[in-house]
């Protein structure tokens, strides 16, 4: 005889969930094949075109990956989502602001070695900004996390959510006062001077005041040294995560905290340790953003943090992979969007891809799905 659970399994049921999967993937099949004839349309109508938003996406996708991995490893540990997180990144431009325009940092190398090489000097002088800028965020978000978030580990989650939305309101909006940062938009003095070349029967640096010629695809420094940040603070993570004793500790912090208590590690610093590690980077992005997009503000934050929160849930939130390849998708759909689209579609579209991975696959690219403990 049949026995009552074997005759449900042999029925399907459509819930509201299956169905609204359903109208979600109807929707990505739609814009994905949308998507596929604009692109084809216009890379063969100007393939240089097409190459250099292609760059200017990677460019943008490997700054929102720097916020996204602060995202993604502190959810990773303490289920929360640091709406704070953009703000962090805001305050790290602001410190590289700060560095170049009235401490000088930029310059120490050659005040200090008169005769240092010229490129070692600005190697060194951006260094040392990022450092400053990293180190100020790092103290920045464990006092936010000592303050708002260590008393409410054992409170429901939407306690700890709702704190960290009234954290980045506070951090916007009393930096928008006319003491501390204003709500002016203020010229960002870049530590090196910007060096462009351009691709076309080999590769050409741009003199001053010549125009690259028609169909060639242009990079600057600023291109390469972003890439170059970006891929070694993801391979650092990595190894940070898999190869270290922090790295172990953060990982059995994440999968059991209690148990992690009980075999020795102290739960508190190694949080506090995550949120650093994340703020670091953050900062790291907050000071490349200022780099290639020279003009700050103190709402800088919201959107880019948005995104990469975005990029972070596409690309499986809790995954170190899979927040560095949600952000550069991120970043080709906005840049992308803004050249063959709209410009005001940009945000409409990122913020689409966040409703239309939750209906198909809540856990993102590289995510699973929760395993119930026995």
């Amino acid at each position: 005889m049949q026995t009552i659970s074997q005759k449900q399994k042999s029925i399907h049921i459509v819930t509201p969930n299956s169905f609204l999967a359903w109208i979600g993937k109807f929707l990505l099949i739609l814009i994905a094949l949308f998507a596929l004839f604009v692109l084809a349309k216009n890379l063969i109508a100007k393939p240089s075109l097409f190459a250099q938003n292609v760059l200017d996406g990677l460019k943008l996708g490997f700054v929102y990956a720097l916020i996204a991995l602060g995202y993604t490893m502190v959810y990773g540990i303490v289920k929360l989502i640091n709406f704070a997180h953009g703000d962090v990144f805001m305050v790290g431009a602001f410190v590289s602001f700060f560095a170049v325009e009235f401490l000088g940092l930029h310059v120490w190398p050659l005040a200090v070695f008169p005769n240092i090489n010229p490129l070692l000097a600005n190697v060194l002088g951006t260094i040392t900004i990022i450092l400053l800028s990293m180190v100020i965020c790092v103290l920045l978000a464990i006092t936010i996390e000592r303050v708002a978030y260590k008393p409410l580990r054992d409170a429901p989650r939407i306690a700890a959510l709702i704190t960290a939305i009234g954290v980045s309101f506070f951090l916007e909006y009393f930096g928008l006062l006319e003491f501390v940062f204003s709500a002016r938009f203020i010229p960002y003095k870049r530590p090196f001077e910007e060096m462009t070349w351009y691709i076309k029967d080999g590769i050409h640096q741009v003199e001053a005041g010549v125009t690259t010629p028609p169909g060639s695809i242009t990079f600057s420094n600023i291109f390469v040294v972003i890439v170059i940040a970006t891929v070694l603070a993801q391979l650092f993570l990595q190894y940070l995560v898999r190869r270290t004793k922090i790295g172990i500790a953060m990982r059995a912090t994440s999968f059991d905290k209690p148990t992690a208590r009980l075999m020795g590690i102290n739960v508190d610093q190694v949080i506090s340790f995550t949120f650093g590690i994340g703020a670091a980077f953050a900062a790291l992005g907050g000071v490349l953003f200022a780099i290639a997009y020279p003009s700050i503000k103190t709402l800088m934050g919201v959107y880019p943090g948005l995104k990469a929160f975005v990029a972070a849930v596409l690309g499986g939130i809790g995954s170190i992979p899979g927040a560095f390849v949600g952000a550069l998708i991120m970043g080709q759909a906005e840049v992308l969007t803004s050249a063959y689209v709209s410009t005001p579609m940009r945000d409409a579209i990122a913020f689409s891809i966040l409703i239309i991975v939750l209906l198909i696959r809540p856990t993102g690219i590289f995510g699973e799905p929760e395993k119930e403990k026995a």
